[in-house]
């Protein structure tokens, strides 16, 4: 039943010439429009002007890719069901206040009509003509309304049966909106969690970084330390050696000087 409502309303929005366009719109994902035009076997520009016609009435979506290798657009397009359903139902629900009108009216006033012509006027219009008619001459006659009060009410009937069916197929889209707008919240609540998860990960790898480069600089620190304090006896040393040295030159020169 979705599919005769999605072609009925393109043969409205654009006519019955785009009417095959219907079943390659109605498609969970975005299709390619070269590959909608090679379908139909029309040009690009032939299909872009059906494409552009239905999105004037906001009932198909499109979005953009660019060609890597091309470097120009893409453009992919499909149906937005819920739109399409509620434009369709709109038009229902104007069509039967439009009979509601048309059945008070016939009940109410009385109309004219010229036989031969088969031209209708109300009695207002019926007195400004002289119940006589312009094209012929011929004098008005009453016209009896009620065979076409019947096909009104037999017309009104249908159309309401049919905006059932449109009410039934929009509450099923509404399921699957539903059930697509939880699995959206879904994904996106996975995406956050993943979010923090990456960024507590690069803030522990930071850390264990520093953490690891710290003892070194600390090591090194203490080696440096170390050599210092291991040439500062060196130098305390060769004091002493020296000062040893001058004692003992000192003790022999004193032996020489005893001898003599």
């Amino acid at each position: 039943m979705l599919d005769q409502f999605l072609k009925e309303i393109v043969v409205i929005t654009v006519g019955k010439q785009a009417e095959p366009i219907a079943d390659l719109l109605n498609n969970k994902k975005h299709v390619n429009e070269f590959v909608l035009a090679k379908k139909l076997d029309l040009t690009i520009n032939q299909t872009r002007n059906i494409l552009y016609k239905l999105s004037d009435f906001g009932i198909i979506s499109s979005i953009r890719k660019k060609d890597k290798k091309k470097g120009w657009y893409t453009y992919y397009w499909r149906f937005e069901v819920m739109k399409c359903l509620l434009f369709l139902k709109d038009l229902l629900v104007k069509r039967l206040e439009e009979l509601d009108k048309e059945m008070s009216d016939r009940h109410k006033k009385v109309f004219y009509a010229c036989e031969s012509c088969g031209l209708e006027y109300t009695e207002e219009e019926s007195l400004l003509k002289d119940f006589t008619c312009d094209e012929c001459g011929q004098i008005f006659s009453s016209k009896d309304d009620s065979k076409h009060i019947k096909e009104l009410a037999k017309t009104k009937e249908k159309i309401q049966e049919k905006l059932a069916q449109v009410e039934i197929e929009l509450s099923k889209e509404y399921v699957f909106a539903e059930k697509r707008k939880g699995k959206e919240i879904k994904k996106e609540i996975k995406e956050k969690e993943q979010k923090r998860v990456d960024a507590a990960a690069k803030r522990k790898a930071t850390r264990d970084k520093k953490t690891s480069s710290s003892p070194k600089k600390l090591v090194n620190k203490k080696v440096e330390n170390k050599k210092k304090e291991t040439k500062k006896p060196t130098k305390t040393s060769s004091k002493k050696m020296s000062v040893s040295k001058k004692s003992s030159l000192k003790k022999s020169s004193k032996k020489i000087l005893k001898k003599k």
